[in-house]
């Protein structure tokens, strides 16, 4: 079985910082019409978000459902991963909305739009993180790859 070591959580969690934080930003810029509002709402999430991001990686990490014996991981579980992180981050976003601008339904509308970016951005950031192997512990027997040079 693998494993994910705390630096890599932390990796991962700031790439996908830096790609969601571009994504609220863009969309709080369209729906408060206010890049000062857009700034400081994607500013203050990169701290949040990275908080949540670890504390979620740290929590899945310990969760072996989806994680195939050769090393590999089941599509379904980025899907979950990233439903199970957008309810918690969706949550976050609204409520930095509201206390930056004030503005509750604009901070709801916000969080909206974001399930379906951030869920679609997510499993494919997910998705490219099964890819790499940095990070990676693996648990007893290292897995074998199969000699293709014969």
């Amino acid at each position: 079985m693998i494993k994910d070591s705390n630096l890599r959580s932390f990796v991962k969690g700031v790439s996908w910082r830096l790609v969601g934080s571009i994504d609220t930003f863009l969309l709080g810029w369209l729906i408060f019409d206010d890049i000062k509002d857009a700034s400081q709402i994607a500013f203050l999430e990169l701290t949040t978000k990275i908080v949540l991001y670890f504390l979620h990686e740290r929590a899945w990490n310990a969760i072996k459902v989806g994680r195939r014996p050769d090393g590999s991981v089941a599509p379904w579980r980025s899907l979950v991963k990233a439903i199970t992180f957008r309810v918690l981050a969706s949550a976050d976003t609204a409520f930095l909305a509201w206390i930056t601008t004030g503005k509750v339904a604009a901070s709801f509308t916000l969080s909206g739009f974001e399930l379906a970016t951030k869920l679609g951005l997510f499993y494919l950031h997910e998705r490219l993180w099964t890819k790499i192997n940095w990070g990676r512990i693996y648990e007893g027997e290292p897995v074998k790859k199969e000699d293709t040079t014969r």
